[in-house]
């Protein structure tokens, strides 16, 4: 099976300079993300990533369970993925951002393991490897309609929708200065 194709098995196995389709999901589907607080504390992260040259973003979507990005890891953060980077810089501000709320729904993300308290990801993230320029325009399009999907419902127009890149590639707007666009690739 080549690792393109998605339908059955997930893939989650990435390597450097390389394209991905890539998708994370909070855990138990849990709508986490849809307070704006919690997907600024993603886009930092993501800048963060970006400044340092770790990684290069064509696309994205911020959804309230889970997020998808078109991106490339470019190099290790020290002795780790980028991507790994982003699910503990992540989970650490969730954490702390639900403790300062002393908000409840911190008990929904308990676990019982050896290595942690909470999990705010699902294990096993999507990931699947742009092998070409129409390929990577689908999973685009896919993630610019994301918030369309009736059972979002969170905007009429991709583009108006603040946390995707639909407006870097309709009207070359850029708010959190993350983006690269996908053509300089293929």
């Amino acid at each position: 099976m080549n690792n393109t194709d998605y339908k059955g098995q997930r893939y989650s196995y990435t390597v450097l300079n390389e394209v991905y389709f890539w998708t994370i999901t909070i855990n138990n589907w849990q709508h986490l993300l849809r307070d704006d607080a919690y997907k600024q504390i993603v886009m930092s992260s993501l800048q963060w990533l970006s400044r340092k040259e770790l990684v290069k973003i064509y696309g994205y979507v911020i959804m309230p369970n889970h997020i998808h990005l078109l991106w490339e890891q470019l190099k290790m953060n020290g002795g780790e993925f980028p991507k790994n980077s982003f699910e503990k810089f992540t989970a650490h501000q969730f954490l702390q951002q639900l403790q300062k709320a002393n908000n409840a729904d911190l008990e929904k993300y308990k676990v019982a393991a050896s290595d942690r308290q909470y999990n705010f990801w699902q294990r096993d993230p999507l990931a699947v490897q742009i092998t070409g320029r129409a390929m990577a325009s689908q999973k685009l399009e896919y993630i610019h309609n994301n918030p369309l999907q009736p059972h979002w419902n969170l905007c009429r127009v991709p583009e108006a929708y603040r946390f995707s890149s639909a407006g870097f590639y309709s009207n070359q707007q850029d708010e959190f200065n993350i983006l690269s666009h996908y053509a300089a690739v293929f």
